[in-house]
């Protein structure tokens, strides 16, 4: 395979180490490295030369098996708005980006400095403000920046540091040096990412891996913890946790990687809650105390009493707790102002003061326009720069997205320079710097992949030269103390764009920063633990957690139930007997469980516009809660516990929802939506909820979180069970012989009926199946049983709370079958008052108990007795 990428002219290469002169040619594959653009850089070809085999075809095939790694982890980036749906799977590139020794000393030297001086800023700017009053920094950047914190001023840090995790956006210029584009201080993304970037990528190039030398992350990632800890108020023994906005945001899938691979708890605002200046996490065991935040909520939103009020996404009374020094934050709020723009053109000033030091990274040259000389200054380089807000993502000032000034049109240009001349302050210009080009690997289509693995895999794939971005982390590791973690996170631009926006193109890359000596080979598993330790680790249940679980139970159930009654309704409508009592009960039991809406006419009525509407109904977002509304439920309930679900369990809840909203908006567009068309789907479903719920079953541990997802299924089964049977009665349908055998299907107990019981139709075996049978899954005795048993569990952990309610819950040992068979004159069939009165128990003891597990373990209301203050 000829390695011919070439970046384009005026870009530094990457794979070849210096800057190129001139393009390649279109097609990539079609000439040598050293006719095309020189030779390969020293690290590249060690690179290459590892590679078992350098034909096209292999590289697809490590392409193939890299996506497949990240598509079964189940690594997604969410997308707000997106209306194919909110998670997509991540692009991570095949090749990593490979940075020299030499280089990243230059790197890692130079943001150690910069971390040091924006800690020294945080400690002036909540502190004395000697910076603000001698004019070293403009106070609109600072005070009038409204990621400045009044509320935080005076306050010291617990720990001692504001500072705990940073991120550096850096850039190399075509002259091989690196530039600062930008720097992050606020809630920094990517530490997830970064780890699992380097577990695939390392694991499709293992020999190169170990050969280059590339040094570990796990020993940073440690020290990060180990200081955390330290500089809790408690010590080593802290309980720490990761604050998330929560399973919408668009870096939730490694807000939740990075906690499970550090063990921190992984919370939301609504899990923790303070009490007399102290943070406590709600679980099923009470409120735990939390002793450390690392924080992935942008400041603003941290405290809804303090700052700003229609958040719910943080903490009531979060700061006081911060002031009363009973938290660590990291980082400390307020720092939100160090990653305007504007702030990098008055840094180096700032190191010469502070420091006494010149900076050893430099940043990208940078005007802020509310400087009259800089403004003047900046206006005639808009063509050759990049404008950008000053505040950006304030909801006070103007904010916008970055604009590159080569690519406006003369008028273009006069507009912005316009709106800058008005509105100076809220603009920034940066030096446009072409990025470095690294080397992508691109496979072609399937077809093509056959055809060239026929030929030697001549045309089978192209090395790319793509722009890239680098995000370096600065970590703490002691009392202002930091460790760069060793590599980073690469964005990787599209084909034509420039700017790799760091939150908004979802391809990576990893970056195998080399050591010349041996790698670091610490690992973040846990040294030899003892018994005491091993009964200390179990992990906590957040209430949160708790009540996703228990309604992902719920939901699981409620969209078996509708798939087996959609199923069950529409073969009873189109076969030969349709008896008046048959059709009420299917009508009666779609209504009830909202399989149609209120307004449609009964099947006996307008047999077809009722089918009609049920057939519509399955693939709904609104109006009736069929099938597809349950199921996409079931899917939001599972996003927000993912880790705790098994890979494949997750996979199989994400392909049947797509697959049944696909079916049935393939069916609708093309008119032909009839109920076989119908029935497939649903069977196809179904299929796909018997691997569901066998992996609720065999891959789950049985903690108090399953636990809560069985006691979700059985409160719905009991509610379904009682409903069915209450109707079937009452409607007569199930002393018909239709009737009996729908009863029996929609039960699934067909089979087990008519092996037991050969050639009868009798209600006393029907109720001894369905009402009594201890080993029939799907008998109220068994679910009843089942419940009580969960409850008793339960309650052991909370004394008292459930106790009361387990007595309750009817006793299936009390039930008789011959006094549940004995009936009243009522009608041609007789009334079962007996029966009637345990389905109307079984029912109302299933809405008691969710609403007593809802009060006592999700919402903690018989906790709540005071303000969050002392």
């Amino acid at each position: 395979m000829a390695l011919a990428s070439v970046a384009a002219a005026g870009h530094f290469d990457e794979l070849r180490g210096a800057t190129a002169s001139r393009a390649g040619p279109a097609n990539a594959e079609a000439a040598d490295s050293n006719a095309d653009g020189g030779p390969l850089a020293p690290a590249w070809t060690r690179f290459f030369e590892h590679l078992a085999d350098k034909t096209a075809l292999d590289l697809n095939q490590r392409a193939a098996s890299l996506a497949r790694q990240v598509r079964d982890n189940g690594v997604t980036n969410n997308v707000y708005a997106d209306e194919d749906g909110l998670q997509r799977p991540c692009s991570l590139d095949l090749f990593p980006l490979i940075i020299e020794p030499a280089s990243w000393q230059q790197i890692e030297s130079g943001v150690l400095q910069r971390v040091r001086l924006l800690e020294r800023i945080m400690a002036d700017i909540y502190g004395p403000q000697q910076l603000l009053m001698k004019g070293w920094l403009p106070p609109a950047l600072v005070q009038g920046h409204p990621g400045y914190l009044r509320a935080m001023h005076g306050v010291k840090p617990v720990g001692g540091m504001h500072l705990h995790v940073a991120a550096f956006d850096l850039g190399r210029g075509p002259d091989g040096n690196w530039w600062l584009v930008g720097q992050h201080c606020q809630a920094p993304s990517g530490l997830g990412n970064l780890l699992e970037n380097r577990l695939a990528v390392a694991s499709q190039f293992p020999e190169a891996f170990q050969a280059l030398h590339v040094q570990g992350l796990a020993g940073t990632y440690r020290a990060l913890m180990d200081n955390l800890k330290t500089r809790c108020p408690t010590g080593a023994n802290a309980h720490l946790a990761l604050l998330t906005p929560g399973p919408y945001n668009e870096t939730y899938f490694e807000q939740a990687y990075l906690a499970r691979h550090l063990g921190l708890s992984l919370v939301e605002g609504r899990d923790l809650v303070v009490r007399e200046e102290r943070l406590y996490l709600k679980t099923l065991q009470g409120q735990v105390p939390v002793h450390g935040l690392l924080t992935r909520v942008d400041d603003e939103y941290l405290d809804p009493l303090e700052l700003r009020a229609d958040s719910a996404l943080g903490v009531p009374g979060l700061l006081q707790a911060i002031r009363a020094g009973h938290v660590l934050v990291a980082n400390a709020p307020g720092s939100a102002f160090l990653e305007s723009p504007a702030l990098l053109g008055f840094l180096p000033a700032l190191s010469r003061h502070l420091l006494g030091e010149e900076l050893q990274l430099a940043a990208l040259p940078t005007w802020w326009c509310g400087e009259r000389s800089a403004l003047e200054d900046a206006l005639p380089r808009l063509r050759d720069s990049v404008i950008k807000a000053t505040y950006p993502g304030s909801p006070v000032h103007n904010s916008f997205d970055a604009v590159l000034g080569c690519c406006l049109s003369a008028r273009e240009l006069d507009e912005w320079a316009g709106r800058i001349a008005r509105q100076s302050e809220e603009h920034t210009i940066q030096a446009y710097l072409p990025l470095s080009q690294m080397p992508t690997w691109q496979p072609a289509a399937p077809a093509t992949s056959a055809s060239a693995a026929g030929t030697g895999g001549g045309s089978a794939g192209q090395l790319l030269p793509r722009s890239a971005m680098l995000r370096v982390f600065v970590v703490s590791s002691g009392l202002h103390s930091w460790r760069v973690v060793p590599g980073g996170l690469a964005r990787v631009a599209g084909s034509t764009a420039e700017l790799a926006a760091m939150q908004r193109v979802g391809r990576s890359a990893d970056v195998w920063a080399l050591t010349c000596g041996e790698a670091d080979q610490t690992t973040l598993l846990q040294p030899d633990m003892t018994a005491a330790s091993v009964a200390q680790s179990k992990r906590l249940l957040t209430s949160r957690a708790a009540e996703n679980l228990f309604w992902l139970g719920r939901y699981t159930e409620r969209t078996e139930n509708a798939l087996r009654l959609a199923r069950l309704t529409l073969e009873c409508l189109n076969g030969e007997e349709q008896s008046p009592s048959l059709l009420a009960w299917l009508g009666d039991m779609a209504l009830a469980n909202t399989l149609v809406l209120p307004g449609v006419p009964p099947p006996a009525q307008a047999h077809h516009v009722f089918e009609r509407s049920l057939i519509a109904s399955l693939g709904s977002n609104d109006g009736a809660t069929s099938v597809g509304y349950y199921l996409r439920a079931l899917k939001m309930a599972a996003s927000s516990v993912r880790e705790q679900l098994s890979p494949a369990h997750w996979r199989v809840i994400v392909r049947a929802e797509e697959e049944l909203f696909a079916g049935c908006a393939e069916h609708t567009s093309s008119g032909d939506y009839s109920s076989q068309a119908a029935l497939q789907l649903l069977k196809k479903t179904s299929d796909h909820m018997a691997a569901i719920t066998g992996a609720q079953t065999d891959r789950m541990t049985r903690d108090d979180g399953w636990r809560l997802l069985s006691m979700g299924r059985d409160i719905e089964r009991l509610g379904f069970l009682a409903g069915a049977l209450a109707r079937g009665f009452e409607t007569g349908s199930v002393h018909t012989q239709a009737g009996f055998e729908a009863m029996m299907a929609l039960l699934d107990c067909t089979t087990t009926f008519h092996a037991r019981y050969p050639q009868s139709r009798d209600i006393a075996a029907l109720l001894d199946l369905l009402v009594l049978d201890p080993d029939n899954p799907r008998s109220l005795a068994r679910v009843a049983r089942a419940l009580r048993g969960c409850l008793a569990q339960l309650a052991d952990g909370a004394p008292g709370q459930l106790g009361a309610l387990l007595l309750r819950v009817p006793d299936p040992r009390t039930w008789d079958l011959a006094h549940l068979c004995e009936t009243r004159p009522s009608g041609s069939n007789g009334y079962f008052f007996a029966l009637n009165d345990l389905l109307l128990q079984c029912s109302g003891e299933a809405v008691d108990v969710s609403n007593a597990i809802n009060s006592s373990y999700f919402t903690h209301s018989g906790e709540i007795n005071g303000s969050v203050g002392p």
